[in-house]
């Protein structure tokens, strides 16, 4: 599960450099302020996390366009990421590691300047245009919230701590990110969300596919309901079936 960050902003306290090394992710997308372990196995990207821990702890986060493919290059990566930091390193007795990253902020790669023996950027950081608070806003953020609200009463796996964190995120564009990183959205789609700068219009897309995912909530509850109908309505037959055998038998 995705989890957020209630902290003030993490990158006030981390300076983001210029120049990152690259992590390149198979099928994750990280937004910014949120938490969230990878597992690294690759040798490339094990150098990649040595540098980023031996300089600022910061690392270039930017998934792959084909999550197959073991030896990514510059051609192979979307160009907009996630600058992020490394809270923890641990190392696992088969050569990979697992780290806990928290996203900063939006960057774009402007130019991957070493290949070997592991990726290295220039980025730019990405800054998102200030939100002109309007009814119209503060309708779209309440109908975000209770929209998280109907899925997770529907069943969707969303943890309480989430819950209680959007419940009181009055941020257009993390707001937009807490969902989106919960909503288990294909990578493309999270990509186009990551993308997708201005807060307002983030929302509005997260808003859309929320509806989406309450539709295939509800559909999923009355295919068990009715699954569930079937299933009593074949036992009582049985057990009739089972009677009349009783009496057929007593009666010879």
């Amino acid at each position: 599960m995705n989890k957020p960050n209630d902290a003030p902003p993490a990158e006030e306290a981390v300076k983001i450099p210029d120049v990152l090394p690259v992590l390149p992710l198979k099928d994750t997308v990280i937004f910014p302020y949120i938490i969230l372990p990878l597992s690294v196995g690759r040798d490339k990207s094990v150098l990649s996390v040595d540098r980023a821990l031996a300089e600022s702890r910061v690392i270039m986060l930017v998934t792959q366009r084909d999550g197959s493919n073991e030896n990514p290059e510059a051609a192979d990566l979307y160009t907009v990421g996630t600058a992020a930091i490394i809270m923890r390193m641990l190392k696992l007795p088969d050569g990979r590691i697992r780290i806990l990253v928290q996203g900063l902020a939006r960057a774009r790669v402007g130019h991957i300047g070493q290949v070997e023996p592991f990726l290295q950027a220039k980025i730019e950081r990405i800054e998102e245009p200030p939100v002109e608070r309007s009814l119209a806003t503060e309708a779209l953020l309440r109908s975000v919230k209770e929209s998280l609200d109907r899925a997770v009463s529907l069943g969707k796996g969303i943890s309480p701590e989430v819950m209680v964190i959007a419940s009181n995120l009055e941020d257009v564009g993390r707001l937009a990110d807490l969902a989106a990183s919960n909503l288990e959205l294909k990578p493309e789609e999270a990509q186009k969300l990551l993308e997708t700068v201005d807060p307002i219009e983030r929302l509005r897309a997260v808003n859309e596919l929320l509806a989406r995912e309450i539709q295939v909530l509800t559909m999923q509850q009355e295919i068990s309901s009715q699954a569930r109908g079937e299933m009593d309505k074949s036992q009582r037959e049985y057990y009739l079936r089972q009677q009349l055998k009783a009496i057929q038998q007593e009666l010879g």
